[in-house]
C-alpha cells in the first residue's frame, strides 16, 4: 500500500520577508521585494535592480563561526529547515533520525563564495583563497549542512534542474517516503545568485528586467509590457511525513502532498518547448500521479517568470493540459513580488501552494496593467482573492528543458 505523505512544517525566507508568516501576509497584501541593488555597485550594467533578503542575519540565526563557512545560499536553506522543523514540533530524539531525509537543492549552488574567492586569487594570489571554498561552493552542501544541523540522517542529496530544482526537491522526497525509504523529508530550493557575474550573466541572456526606473514594477508576469525577470533570493523548505509517521507523534497535517509529474522538452537549452507541450506533460502526470482531475484544481501557482516567452508559452501549457477548466481555474504568479529564485524558486512556491489551502486565500499577480492577448486566463490581477480551496498546483520550469508539477490538496482524515 503507497503511503500518504503530508506536509507538517514550512519554512520560507525571501525577499519579502525573513520567516513563513510574514512572506505570507507581505504576498496576501501585494508587496514587491525588489529594489536596488544594495550587495554591490551595479553601475555599468544593464540591469540594477533585484528583489535581495533585507536584514537578514546569519550570524544571528545560526552562529558566527558557522555561518562564516557557509555560502548564503545554504544560510538560507538552513534557516528554512529549522523554520520548517520547529512548525512540525519534530524531535530528533523521539524519532528514528536514520529515516529522516534531505533534498534540498541549488540551481547554482555557492556562486557567491566562488566570485568571491576568483576576485582573492586574482589580487592575493592562490595561496590566499580560503580552504572553505570548494565544501561552500557545491551544490548539495546546503543539504548537507540541514543534516548537520537537524541530525536528519536518512536519505541526503541535492536536486539539480536550474529552475525546477526546489520542485524536484518536494516530488522526489514525496516518492522516497511513498515508497518507504524514509519516514519524513526536509525539501524544497534555495538560492543566492545576485552578484555581479550572476547579473552579467542574465544580462548577456537578455532574460532580466531593465526597468531601473521602476524596481517594485519591473516584475510583471503575463502583462504585455514585461520586460524579463527579476532576480531574487532566498528558500523554501517543506518537512514531508508520511500520514501514520505524523499520526504517532501528534503531528497536524497542513495540506497533503499528492502528485508529482517531471518531463523534458528536449527542446533548447533556454526556451520553452513550442506550445509548452512539455510543461502541460508535466502537469498531467502530476494530476494523474495525484488522482485527480482539473476541475479538482482551484489554483496554480504558475512559473510565471515575466518574460515574453514563458509566459505565453505556460499560458499555452495551461490550456493544452487543463481543456476547458484553463478558464476556471486561478492562476498567479508570485515571481511578481519575490522575484525570481531559480533553483529556489520551487521550494518557496510550493509552500505558498500549501498556504493557499490552509489560509483559504490565493495571492495575486500584481503589476497587471496592460492585457496581453497570448496571455487570457485568470491571473488573479493586483488583490488577493478569498476562497476554500481544494487543490493546488505548483509549476516549475527550468533551463534545459525541465518542467515540474507538483500538487498539493486539502487534507481529509
Amino acid at each position: 500500500m503507497t503511503r500518504r505523505v503530508v506536509v507538517t512544517g514550512i519554512g520560507v525566507i525571501c525577499p519579502v520577508g525573513l520567516d513563513r508568516d510574514s512572506s505570507w501576509a507581505a504576498l496576501l497584501a501585494g508587496q514587491s521585494g525588489a529594489d536596488h541593488i544594495s550587495s554591490f555597485d551595479p553601475e555599468g550594467f544593464d540591469t540594477h535592480i533585484a528583489a535581495e533578503v533585507k536584514g537578514f542575519d546569519a550570524a544571528g540565526a545560526l552562529g558566527r563561526k558557522e555561518s562564516r563557512r557557509i555560502d548564503r545560499y545554504a544560510q538560507f536553506a538552513c534557516v528554512a529547515a529549522l523554520e520548517a522543523k520547529e512548525q512540525a514540533g519534530l524531535n530528533m530524539e523521539k524519532v528514528d533520525a536514520d529515516r529522516i531525509g534531505v533534498f534540498v537543492g541549488s540551481g547554482v549552488g555557492g556562486i557567491l563564495t566562488l566570485s568571491q574567492q576568483f576576485d582573492v586569487m586574482s589580487q592575493r594570489g592562490p595561496g590566499r583563497v580560503s580552504p572553505f571554498l570548494i565544501p561552500m561552493m557545491l551544490p548539495d552542501m546546503g543539504s548537507a549542512q540541514i543534516s548537520m544541523m537537524t541530525g536528519a540522517r536518512g536519505p541526503n542529496f541535492a536536486p539539480i534542474s536550474a529552475c525546477s530544482t526546489g520542485a524536484d526537491g518536494v516530488g522526489e522526497a514525496l516518492e522516497v517516503i511513498r515508497r518507504g525509504a524514509a519516514d519524513a523529508a526536509f525539501a524544497g530550493g534555495a538560492e543566492a545568485a545576485i552578484c555581479p557575474i550572476g547579473v552579467a550573466g542574465f544580462n548577456a541572456l537578455t532574460a532580466i528586467s531593465k526597468r531601473n526606473d521602476d524596481p517594485q514594477g519591473a516584475s510583471r508576469p503575463f502583462d504585455a509590457d514585461r520586460d524579463g525577470f527579476v532576480l531574487g533570493e532566498g528558500a523554501g523548505v517543506l518537512l514531508l511525513e508520511a500520514l501514520d509517521h505524523a499520526e504517532s507523534r501528534g503531528a497536524t497535517p497542513l495540506a497533503e502532498v499528492a502528485g508529482y509529474g517531471a518531463t523534458a522538452d528536449a527542446h533548447h537549452i533556454t526556451a520553452p518547448g513550442p506550445g509548452g507541450e512539455g510543461a502541460a506533460r508535466s502537469m498531467r502526470a502530476a494530476l494523474d500521479n495525484a488522482g485527480l482531475t482539473t476541475a479538482d484544481v482551484d489554483y496554480i501557482n504558475a512559473h510565471g517568470t515575466s518574460t515574453p516567452l514563458n509566459d505565453r508559452l505556460e499560458t499555452q501549457a495551461v490550456k493544452k493540459a487543463f481543456g476547458e477548466d484553463a478558464q476556471n481555474v486561478l492562476i498567479s504568479s508570485t515571481k511578481s513580488m519575490t522575484g525570481h529564485l531559480l533553483g529556489g524558486a520551487g521550494g518557496i512556491e510550493s509552500a505558498f501552494s500549501v498556504l493557499a489551502i490552509v489560509d483559504s486565500a490565493i495571492p495575486p499577480t500584481i503589476n497587471q496593467q496592460t492585457a496581453d492577448p497570448d496571455c487570457d486566463l485568470n491571473y488573479v490581477p493586483n488583490e488577493a482573492h478569498r476562497q476554500p480551496v481544494r487543490a493546488t498546483m505548483s509549476n516549475s520550469l527550468g533551463f534545459g528543458g525541465h518542467n515540474t508539477s507538483v500538487v498539493f490538496r486539502k487534507f481529509e482524515a
